[in-house]
């Protein structure tokens, strides 16, 4: 391994390579912005749990002229949302209503769609992956952000920029370096995530089964389902020392048809740990640098709108800087723009899934009777009209991105 780092010079380099960094990447690297992504991992082909791909980012593949390509690869569409509490169930979100053109959710696995994203972007010739670079530091002279350090497997990686953007996760290394000021919201659950097969008799609705003390979400991803066991915040050790014969008879109390298939269930190995933060950044920036998606703000689970809200950050970001980036004159004026931007719709997202997890969620997991449909899940199924609502909220978002930048290379 050499002592002297590569040197790699570009216009913005991104710190990871999940849904926020690679839509940067290929949007910036479009628009002819010389553009480096630094991805940890030798590919995409990991256990995610952000598998669905929103109308908002459907229409964002839209506009970008690559929707029927990727409708082609495989997927499941996810037109309602269902709850069932104590056995009752009751519709949640309708998106048939959506003014997109696509009124359903996608589900996806994540590195389907990272394989996609990555293989647009690399027919620019102003893109770069780096793979296996692990984002160790920032460089930083005079109180600005030039770049970042990289260790990879041929050795030290320096990479140069006008602009460094985190998009590295909510285990952000570049928003620590950059000692950027973390607001925590908490979160009174962690979930348990996991794959059951699934028989056609099963139906295909994702439902979130809700009773006393348990909470068992269940979401369709054709010949299997992707499921969430949400427990107690930091409950997990407690749940296992239980052991893994309690923990199934605790999936087929809330969900029974399941019976015959817990036992695939093996090991713990087969069961993994969500530890859900909810999270935002007082300020996204400093001279040099920028943080967005779950580097920016680490989202809950409830809805399962993180990756649409990383996205629309990457939308935001590039109609904003990419002219300014390759001009080479983006300021911190610009960088506070985009969290300007980005702001509203993070802080009232936020708000609706805290509001949830104390209503909703805490009021379940502490239940020590049965639980009652609560009145919201009521009006929803007497009155079809309001299922619009978090329809459009989960299915669109506050205050939706279009992409505004142009191709540059047509």
């Amino acid at each position: 391994m050499s002592n002297a780092p590569e040197v790699i010079r570009a216009k913005c380099c991104i710190a990871g390579g999940g849904p926020a960094g690679m839509v940067l990447g290929f949007l910036l690297a479009r628009a002819g912005v010389e553009v480096v992504v630094l991805e940890k991992h030798a590919d995409f082909l990991r256990d995610f749990r952000g598998d669905t791909i929103h109308p908002s980012t459907l229409e964002v593949i839209h506009e970008l002229g690559l929707l029927d390509d990727f409708l082609r690869h495989p997927h499941q569409e996810a037109r309602v949302l269902a709850g069932n509490v104590a056995g009752a169930e009751f519709p949640l979100a309708d998106f048939s209503h959506l003014p997109t053109k696509c009124k359903f959710i996608a589900l996806m696995p994540q590195w389907d769609f990272l394989d996609f994203v990555s293989a647009h972007a690399k027919k620019y010739p102003t893109f770069r992956l780096v793979t296996r670079a692990a984002v160790t530091d920032l460089i930083e002279e005079s109180g600005r952000v030039l770049g970042v350090r990289a260790t990879t497997p041929e050795g030290l990686l320096e990479v140069r920029a006008d602009l460094t953007v985190g998009a590295d996760g909510r285990h952000s290394t570049v928003r620590a370096r950059a000692r950027l000021p973390v607001q925590d919201f908490g979160a009174p659950m962690d979930v348990l995530w996991m794959r059951l097969s699934r028989k056609p008799s099963d139906g295909d609705r994702p439902v979130g089964r809700f009773d006393r003390g348990r909470i068992f979400v269940m979401i369709y991803r054709g010949d299997y389902w992707q499921c969430g066991f949400v427990i107690p915040k930091g409950d997990h050790a407690a749940v296992m020392t239980r052991g893994l014969e309690a923990f199934r008879a605790d999936i087929v109390a809330g969900a029974p048809f399941l019976v015959d298939r817990v036992e695939e269930l093996r090991s713990w190995d087969d069961v993994k740990l969500l530890t859900v933060t909810v999270d935002r950044l007082r300020k996204w920036w400093r001279p040099g640098v920028l943080c967005i998606g779950d580097a920016a703000h680490a989202m809950s689970p409830v809805g399962g709108v993180g990756i649409n809200l990383a996205i629309q950050d990457a939308v935001a970001t590039a109609n904003i800087l990419a002219e300014k980036l390759g001009a080479g004159t983006v300021t911190g004026a610009d960088l506070a723009a985009v969290q300007r931007r980005r702001t509203l719709p993070t802080q009232l997202t936020q708000w609706i899934q805290v509001q949830v997890q104390k209503r909703v969620i805490t009021h379940a997991l502490t239940a020590r009777g049965p639980l009652k449909v609560p009145t919201a899940a009521r009006l929803l199924q007497r009155f079809p009209l309001l299922r619009r609502i978090p329809a459009r909220l989960v299915g669109v978002g506050i205050r939706p991105e279009h992409v505004k930048t142009k191709d540059a290379f047509k």
